[in-house]
């Protein structure tokens, strides 16, 4: 097994007290690398060497050109190490090898690529005299230290995500992976390295006993930004009450995905497939509720319910293999209890809905790929993000009441309509309460366009300039123009000092 270390203070270190813990591949339940357990006083050097790098300007005083640079040239090192990158991605997560290889760690480079460039356009509106007598000007500026934590789904994807506008506005970032997949993360405390960051400007830690917690809530964090379950969410924010942090929030999802009576029927199911079961469903975005015309349902289930059937489960090292194993036991056990409850509760399993056996693979975490039928807008399983591979389905008869129904849960982070009827698909992306709306498509993003949600989905957009908002403060500088303040409105108001 490779050895892995911290990234504290521009340095490659282990734990100060020299402890790991093992990383299991969701795969096989093997111990596939030992981590540095983290511990408090590894996360407050940590803290302390990004508080010291952000003070002191190595980072945020630099020209924006000499920045854009620095993370021009760590982009260009994850392309070159790609393939150890999505090897390491698939055996951490259990995705597919094809899925880290042609799809997370290309789109994460292109996210730094973005930002390496952005770096170079940051500025505030132009600046004018709004009172006549005063030139007003916009500074845009770096928030401070931040706190990045990841989630397990997608990991180096989300640190890019996060380390992209981050540095790229000048704040310097303390970085935790989830605990489940830490490997491409402090892999990436390496590139960064050999980009050329300034010591203390990154610093990459593990897990460790109440490491995350206190990291939420130091005293010398400025901005803590996550992408993890709603729960999770609404504990950062509590965390950051007392010292009135910034927060960004990129949280739980519940997609509907409405296929109209005018859709492309052979379209539309191709697109539940890889929009459901894409990263064995454990996807914020994925299409997890169903909702087709009644007069095409018939017709979209068979089609639906034939592709569902041709997903390949199995080892994430072979190419043929089409979703892996979820990443825990515990997310395995979490599943399957979402699907015996909606069993007893009476909905219909219309295929899967149990643990899937594989050869060679007994060990690991696979579910079957799993549908449910359910017209009860108040079940649970229509209600809860359950983060796996089930997908929920439902008929509708008119478009008032989908789109009802459709907004009709706490989340409201991604949404799809199938229709060939511009003025349908226009009325949705109006009307349907979630931060991304698709049309005749479900999952695909772009690093100019921005991600985030509306309600318990979370706070802020991650990707495009949109990011910026969360990672820059705006201040406003007012030049008095005469050089003599007491004709101004000073004068007005007090009256003649002499």
């Amino acid at each position: 097994m490779s050895e892995y270390k911290l990234l504290i203070n521009g340095e490659l270190v282990e734990s100060s007290t020299g402890k790991t813990y093992s990383d299991i591949s969701p795969a096989t339940g093997a111990v596939i690398a030992e981590v540095p357990e983290t511990t408090l006083d590894d996360m407050n050097r940590a803290v302390a060497a990004a508080r010291a790098a952000f003070d002191d300007g190595r980072w945020s005083g630099l020209p924006h050109a000499a920045r854009a640079a620095i993370l021009e040239k760590l982009a260009s090192l994850v392309e070159s190490h790609a393939g150890e990158l999505a090897s390491l991605e698939s055996q951490d997560t259990g995705k597919p090898i094809k899925l880290a290889r042609d799809s997370d760690i290309p789109f994460a480079a292109d996210n730094l690529h973005f930002f390496a460039g952005a770096a170079r356009h940051l500025a505030g509106t132009a600046s004018s005299e709004y009172t006549g007598g005063h030139t007003s000007i916009i500074r845009r500026e770096a928030v401070g230290v931040v706190a990045s934590v990841a989630p397990w789904n997608y990991p180096f994807m989300m640190a890019a995500w996060k380390l992209g506008p981050a540095l790229a506005a000048g704040n310097t970032v303390v970085f935790k992976p989830s605990p489940e997949t830490p490997l491409t993360a402090l892999k990436l405390g390496e590139l960064a390295l050999e980009a050329g960051i300034p010591a203390g400007v990154l610093n990459i830690i593990a897990d460790g006993p109440d490491v995350a917690p206190s990291l939420a809530s130091h005293k010398d964090v400025n901005m803590v930004s996550i992408t993890g379950s709603t729960r999770s969410g609404k504990y950062v924010m509590r965390a950051a009450a007392d010292t009135i942090k910034r927060v960004h929030l990129e949280l739980g999802g519940k997609a509907p995905f409405i296929v109209y009576e005018d859709a492309d029927i052979e379209a539309a199911a191709n697109g539940a497939v890889v929009g459901g079961y894409v990263n064995c469903g454990q996807d914020c975005t994925a299409a997890t509720r169903i909702y087709v015309h009644e007069s095409i349902y018939d017709a979209f289930m068979a089609s639906f319910l034939s592709k569902v059937k041709q997903i390949r489960v199995g080892d994430p090292t072979s190419e043929s293999t089409d979703m892996g194993p979820l990443i825990s036991a515990r997310q395995r056990n979490s599943v399957e209890g979402y699907v015996e409850r909606a069993l007893r509760s009476g909905a219909n399993i219309l295929l899967g809905g149990k643990r899937a056996s594989i050869a060679g693979f007994e060990s690991g975490f696979f579910f079957e790929p799993t549908v449910v039928a359910e017209e009860r807008q108040d079940a649970e399983i229509v209600q809860s993000e359950v983060f796996g591979p089930v997908i929920v389905v439902s008929r509708f008869k008119t478009e008032e009441e989908v789109i009802a129904k459709a907004n009709g849960v706490v989340y409201g982070l991604a949404a799809s309509v199938w229709t060939r009827d511009v003025f349908k698909a226009m009325r949705a992306g109006r009307d349907l309460k979630f931060g991304t709306v698709w049309v005749n498509d479900h999952l695909p993003l772009t690093s100019e366009m921005p991600h985030g949600g509306y309600k318990e989905s979370g706070i802020g957009k991650d990707m495009s300039m949109y990011s910026f908002e969360e990672y820059t403060q705006v201040k406003h500088v007012m030049i008095e123009l005469s050089g003599e303040a007491r004709k101004g409105w000073h004068y007005t108001i007090f009256g003649d000092p002499t």
